[in-house]
């Protein structure tokens, strides 16, 4: 009897985690080993992951949409002598009055098995308090709801970055303490606070006498007591009556003996209208003002909705926006699109061009197609004839054949080139063609057309994209005549083809210059400028044109 734990694979280099699309089996299903459970989708490819073992799928302890890091656990499997013990009972027929009792060895091994599962599926606090770790605002908030104090979060075991507790972490943990749980609503902060709950919200505070609120008529005596000390001089300002005491109206004083304690307030009233007197209750007094202010009032914009503007001759009006499209990025998109800032913002990027003379090259792929056709089945392209050509020159110039980690250049002895493939999505993929110096053209092309072939049809596995130390892309399929390729990381340098275009050229002959028409490519080739110089890159993107301009048009097949 045994309970396995099937873990997330690791699918390739450099994959650290994988999103859990779908389980290909339930609960309770019998699988064979290598019998595909579940589909996980990583950075790179889309697969499927085999059973470990045979036996019964007794728990799943992740679902689709996780994203789960390499070696955690995603499932408990029953091998087959559990299975025997865990298999469900047959159907019995009616004529059957009850069923035997268990026998206590089953009984015992049953519990047994449910604590072994229990304990997978729930989190254990740590041995040691992890000090100084990042806590986000939503893990903070479930636990001090669920009052857990500091010290004890500080010892539940993270899956994130760092050991970081994660919103699943903490959640598992507070259901392991009260299998009642629900997750709360987390709307704790009152309305109109948008501050995230600290650490320090884990001490307990002492409630304050909450301050008397100030009412509205207190607010205007204050405010208007203000504006007379601002505005009147010390004469002016009456000692011995405070301001809230005046209830008398100022209109109805003469303006040269009123005292200024209390100012009227003047509504603004547009030129172009007659006279007005506007009620402005201030304070449960009510002043009268007219238009003219008296000397040393203070004047008010009046409080009345302006109506909308209507548009003029010389002022025409707002054009309607256009429609737009809103397209959501699928996850390959936002995966390359992540790489691609990443890329940028790691190396800096600098780009070499070189125009080829390739008319060799094409005469001779013109001349052999048909026949290479009939004899392998198969269509040869320029592709594997770029890849030939930066094979040898990856070997004249190891040092472009490389990766960064920190301060130290680590040189590959393999010389494994991927080529980009565009998909029928849009998307862009790129398989890489392991050990390519050692195969042959006729290898070369059999092996470029089957990974594009399987990538165009989503049939790649992590092996096909994985390992890659310099790549190609063959931007002149799409009529391009050059571009400036993006590195794939942790590679230092790639290369783009651009369009092959008949162009006069001046041809050398032992007789003097001539003109002639030739079959010109330009090649871009970008690389690190943190570990490759100009004269290494501009050197290996010359070496790649010189074997292509020196092809052997009579060159044999295989």
């Amino acid at each position: 009897m045994a309970l396995i734990e099937m873990v997330m694979p690791k699918m390739g280099e450099s994959i650290i985690e994988g999103t859990i699309l779908n389980w290909l089996k339930k609960e309770g299903d019998r699988i064979e080993q290598d019998e595909a459970v579940l589909e996980v989708a990583t950075d790179k490819v889309d697969t499927e992951v085999p059973a470990t073992h045979a036996g019964v799928l007794r728990q799943i302890l992740v679902q689709a949409g996780d994203v789960v890091q390499v070696g955690a656990p995603i499932a408990v499997i029953a091998t087959e002598a559990d299975a025997e013990n865990q298999a469900a009972p047959v159907a019995q027929s009616p004529a059957a009055v009850a069923e035997p009792e268990p026998e206590p060895e089953a009984v015992e091994q049953a519990q047994a098995l449910e604590v072994q599962i229990s304990r997978m599926a729930t989190p254990q606090l740590l041995d040691a308090p992890v000090a100084g770790r990042f806590y986000s605002p939503l893990v903070l908030t479930i636990a001090r709801e669920e009052g857990i104090s500091m010290a004890e979060l500080e010892r539940v075991p993270g899956s994130g970055g760092d050991n970081r507790v994660t919103k699943k972490d903490i959640l598992q943990y507070v259901q392991s303490k009260n299998p009642d749980f629900v997750a709360p609503a987390l709307n704790t902060t009152p309305a109109g606070n948008t501050s995230a709950p600290s650490q320090s919200d884990f001490i307990e505070k002492t409630p304050e006498t909450p301050a008397t609120q100030p009412t509205p008529a207190t607010l205007a005596d204050e405010t208007l007591s203000l504006i007379a000390k601002m505005r009147a001089t010390p004469k002016d300002v009456p000692t011995s009556q405070p301001m809230a005491e005046q209830t008398t109206p100022i209109a109805q004083k003469p303006a040269e003996t009123q005292p200024v304690a209390q100012p009227p307030v003047q509504a603004t009233v547009p030129p172009d209208t007659p006279e007005q007197t506007q009620e402005v209750p201030i304070a449960n007094t009510t002043v009268n003002t007219p238009q003219q202010p008296a000397a040393g009032t203070v004047q008010m914009p009046e409080m009345q909705p302006e109506a909308p503007a209507q548009p003029t001759p010389t002022q025409p009006s707002v054009p309607v926006q256009q429609p737009v499209v809103r397209v959501q990025m699928d996850r390959m998109r936002k995966m390359i699109a992540q790489r691609m800032v990443d890329s940028k913002r790691i190396s800096p990027h600098v780009t070499s061009f070189v125009e080829a003379d390739v008319t060799n090259m094409v005469f001779w792929r013109n001349r052999v197609k048909q026949e290479f056709k009939a004899r392998e089945g198969d269509t040869i392209t320029f592709t594997p004839v770029f890849i030939e050509a930066i094979a040898k020159a990856i070997k004249d110039y190891p040092m472009i054949n490389a990766s960064v980690e920190g301060d130290k250049i680590i040189v590959k002895k393999d010389i494994n080139i991927g080529m980009a493939v565009a998909l029928p999505t849009g998307n862009l993929i790129v398989p890489v063609i392991q050990n390519a110096d050692q195969y042959n053209i006729v290898g070369l092309t059999k092996k470029v057309n089957d990974l594009a072939r399987r990538a165009r049809d989503n049939k790649l596995t992590a092996d096909d994209l994985a390992g890659g130390t310099f790549t190609m892309s063959n931007v002149g399929s799409f009529g391009n005549v050059m571009g400036t390729p993006i590195i794939m990381q942790p590679q230092v340098a790639i290369m783009a083809f651009g369009a092959i275009q008949k162009k006069p050229a001046v041809i050398e002959t032992p007789f003097g210059d001539t003109l002639g028409i030739r079959h010109l490519m330009f090649l871009s080739h970008s690389y690190d400028h943190r570990v490759v110089d100009g004269s290494l890159g501009g050197m290996f993107v010359r070496r790649v044109a010189d074997y292509l301009e020196g092809f052997d048009v009579n060159r044999k097949i295989g």
